[in-house]
């Protein structure tokens, strides 16, 4: 398998974890909330932007932001919660340096 192959299914698998979160955020009112105003993102838009790696990335960025989130979203669908961080990495802007 070449490298660039690899490099293919991680994003496409980090992009499958991403739409996992989209339905665990969608699972509780109150999260979804937080994240469609965190993100300025709104229910008309979502099913269009669930194709934009951007959106995706930034649907992991939001769970990232909590620990007891990524644990929550970790042990919902049957993950270690470092697999959260690990597949932000291989979606847009996740090679930027993280200053926290």
């Amino acid at each position: 398998m070449k490298s660039g192959d690899t490099s293919l299914n991680q994003r496409e698998s980090a992009e499958t974890l991403a739409l996992q979160a989209v339905s665990w955020l969608a699972t509780d009112a109150a999260i979804l909330g937080d994240f469609l105003n965190v993100t300025g993102a709104d229910l008309s838009s979502l099913v269009a932007d669930l194709k934009k790696p951007s959106f995706l990335a930034a649907v992991l960025d939001f769970i990232l932001t909590e620990d007891q989130r990524v644990l929550d979203f970790a042990s919902a669908v049957g993950i270690r919660p470092e697999e959260v961080a690990t597949a932000r990495a291989f979606l847009p802007g996740g090679d930027l340096p993280h200053w926290t």
